[in-house]
């Protein structure tokens, strides 16, 4: 058997590409839009890619089921469980509980799995002629190393009122035929930590059923479903706003993107054009560096791990985008906008030439602990916290407002315009994100505390909670 696990750190997402080296064959298990890693992998070791699997409609990203499909001709094998709302409406060949999936001498057995999401299944693998007992187990966003998928997606992203609760109860009764799997079988789930898609994910990998059920906190509340289905619920993060996109895209078929986008370099007219036209601005730099100087009304995204999670928050599906990013990083940060579904890129232009374009230049005013701390006693300044709700929760800086910077811009009417802003997140990143949204709605009386909590802590400054 041929196996191997590839992770995407811009979106804590994994997939799988499984083989039968005895017939030459191989499936992939939620694949990321990007495929020409799956084709590569499979090339390189003499196998054919001939099936494709999801365990269910993900969220998160845009599968490239479609596209690796089109461009391999391997046929896809979808979930039908979970009711008549739960279909997909592509050519696919339809999964049930203990239907089985052959490859070659491998045997992929479908468990109905749902809580995460009524249609979600695993696939519980036995490699024959080895042994007649599974080994694996691909678990999606079902059971993670540490965790359990979260049931509020549908509800809190797709709006979808009244579905959590039932998710909640579908995720109890699903941990039970997880229980009952040997403790040996190996767990390999579609996410690691860093992905929304729970509240507590491990770093690892992979995970066994055993440790699971010895260290996974879904599964210590033995018959206890009440208790069970209130902290599942309790204290998950603000699922992004492109969730909901993800969601409908990904049971549908849409125009497909088989290779990865060239974007051309646009000339200084060519951008002068775009942007008296008033055609968005992403910049990709450094905080600290988009800080000193930034054409009015770009929004900065710095190209870290969190840049799609941001991406997806911030950026409009329906209105074209510039990248201002450093020709190196081009290729990483199309990417990643390919992964959650953002083509309407129109072009890019380097930092080099910022300076060069004619277009003067606007600053964010970065300031140091003493200065934040000063304005706790400052009746004209109001401090505004930027981060998720719980981390506001756990503590915050006297008299903050909370303002999540995903939904910043649904909320300007919190802040007043008479007095200074003093904008914190956890680490300084999410500030500057908001910080850049605040100057495009022409508020511009921000001073941005680049160390935010983290450095606040380490001076001991006052929180409360």
């Amino acid at each position: 058997m041929f196996f191997q696990h590839i992770f995407e750190s811009s979106l804590a997402h994994a997939s799988y590409l499984i083989g039968c080296q005895a017939k030459g064959v191989a499936i992939v298990i939620d694949p990321k839009r990007d495929v020409d890693t799956y084709i590569a992998l499979a090339e390189k070791n003499n196998l054919k890619i001939t099936h494709i699997a999801e365990t269910h409609i993900h969220a998160d990203y845009l599968s490239g089921s479609l596209e690796l499909a089109a461009l391999t001709g391997a046929k896809l094998y979808l979930s039908e469980e979970g009711g008549p709302d739960w279909q997909y409406a592509v050519d696919h060949i339809g999964l049930k509980h203990q239907d089985e999936i052959k490859l070659g001498n491998l045997i992929f057995k479908v468990l109905h799995t749902p809580g995460h999401t009524p249609e979600s299944i695993s696939f519980l693998l036995t490699d024959t002629p080895a042994t007649n007992e599974p080994v694996m187990l691909f678990t999606g966003d079902f059971v993670f190393v540490g965790d359990v998928g979260r049931p509020d997606l549908l509800e809190n992203a797709a709006g979808l009122i009244g579905t959590k609760e039932i998710g909640a109860h579908q995720m109890f009764e699903s941990l039970k035929i997880f229980a009952n799997l040997p403790e040996y079988v190996q767990v390999w789930p579609a996410h690691g930590a860093g992905s929304a898609c729970g509240k507590a994910l491990g770093a690892v990998p992979s995970t066994t059923v055993g440790y699971e059920k010895i260290r996974n906190w879904a599964l210590q509340y033995g018959n206890n479903e009440e208790g069970f289905v209130e902290e599942l619920l309790n204290g998950q993060p603000e699922p992004p706003k492109y969730f909901a996109m993800m969601k409908k895209l990904n049971k549908i078929n849409r125009p497909l993107l088989t290779a990865v986008p060239q974007y051309k370099e646009l000339e200084a007219n060519e951008f002068r054009a775009h942007y008296n036209a008033h055609v968005a601005l992403v910049d990709t730099r450094h905080k600290l560096d988009f800080a000193k100087g930034f054409i009015p009304n770009s929004i900065n995204i710095q190209n870290n791990k969190a840049f799609s999670n941001w991406a997806g928050w911030v950026l409009d599906y329906n209105q074209p985008f510039i990248l201002i990013v450093a020709k190196e990083q081009l290729e990483e940060v199309t990417r990643k906008l390919m992964r959650i579904g953002l083509d309407q890129a129109i072009g890019f232009i380097t930092p080099d030439s910022l300076t060069t374009l004619g277009i003067p230049l606007d600053k964010q005013e970065i300031i140091h602990f003493e200065e934040m701390n000063n304005a706790l006693d400052n009746p004209n300044a109001q401090i505004l916290d930027v981060r998720n709700d719980s981390e506001y929760k756990a503590g915050h800086i006297p008299n903050a407002t909370h303002l999540f910077v995903g939904t910043l811009t649904e909320n300007l009417h919190k802040i007043d315009p008479n007095k200074e802003l003093y904008l914190y997140c956890q680490s300084g990143d999410r500030a500057t994100i908001a910080t850049s949204l605040l100057y495009r709605a022409g508020i511009k009386k921000i001073k941005n505390y680049s160390g935010s909590m983290k450095n606040w802590k380490d001076h001991k400054g006052k929180t409360v909670k």
